[in-house]
């Protein structure tokens, strides 16, 4: 079985490898004792995540994610990374391909299938849905720090 790789960490930062999107196939979640889920490896842990999770996932052509679900507190994120498909949510459903991105509360039942010829890859990013206010702004939590870069 497929292991993500850590590449470096300090007590500020993790870095991991997950390897090629084309092989993202080869990992295995244990789902319970009967059942694995074949090319699905959740990440946020690897990098020491404390407020949200990311997984990648790749489907092979005709197969679907297995089941519709919902989350009790989680927004999610889905970025296709590669082939095409079919993504359905509260019954909607709509085609997704490459470059496509959808946000699904966490009460939404959502589902992905791969409808292509070849592997979809998808990167889930789950956050908890509780909004931004003024100071969660990406343009007013940053800071510009004037010290040299050191490639």
């Amino acid at each position: 079985m497929k292991q993500i790789q850590t590449i470096a960490q300090g007590a500020n930062f993790a870095a991991v490898n997950v390897g090629k999107i084309s092989e993202i196939i080869e990992y295995e979640l244990p789902m319970g004792p009967d059942f694995t889920l074949h090319g699905k490896v959740f990440a946020g842990q690897a990098v020491g995540a404390v407020a949200s999770e990311f997984s990648f996932q790749t489907l092979v052509p005709g197969q679907d994610s297995g089941f519709l679900h919902t989350h009790k507190t989680h927004e999610e994120l889905y970025f296709i990374l590669r082939g095409e498909g079919l993504y359905q949510v509260d019954g909607e459903v709509f085609p997704v391909s490459e470059g496509s991105v959808i946000r699904v509360s966490p009460a939404g039942k959502r589902a992905l299938k791969n409808t292509g010829s070849s592997n979809l890859t998808m990167l889930c990013v789950q956050y908890k849905a509780t909004p931004f206010t003024a100071d969660d702004s990406p343009m007013t939590d940053g800071n510009i720090l004037q010290e040299p870069l050191n490639w």
